[in-house]
């Protein structure tokens, strides 16, 4: 009897399981989705607005969201709206998160 474990253990264990599953199939793709394209909306709106020589979103926006979820977003609105080229450290900053969500993508989907 010692080695019996109670079954209240297994069921949190199984309650945590959900939770990561939740995560994994639900919470983290609408994550991504959202900042990518939020991210991309931003870098549109901001050429835009440097066009027309009105307010502008502040670099450290765009690089924050690019950091934190935003990358492809945000490469994909360096290319189509041809914005912050010049400036490496956008670009960097987005493949950076890329490979993030690389390493992501292959711990929790492709690892077995």
């Amino acid at each position: 009897e010692a080695h019996s474990f109670p079954t209240r253990r297994s069921s949190d264990l199984r309650k945590v399981c959900q939770v990561v599953e939740e995560l994994k199939n639900n919470v983290i793709p609408l994550y991504f989705l959202g900042m990518n394209g939020l991210l991309f909306v931003l870098m549109g709106f901001d050429k835009l607005c440097a066009v027309m020589r009105k307010w502008r979103v502040p670099e450290k926006t765009l690089l924050g969201i690019g950091l934190f979820g935003g990358g492809f977003g945000g490469l994909l609105g360096l290319v189509i709206f041809n914005h912050k080229k010049r400036k490496h450290y956008f670009m960097w900053t987005f493949l950076l998160n890329i490979a993030i969500w690389g390493i992501l993508y292959y711990s929790l989907w492709l690892r077995k």
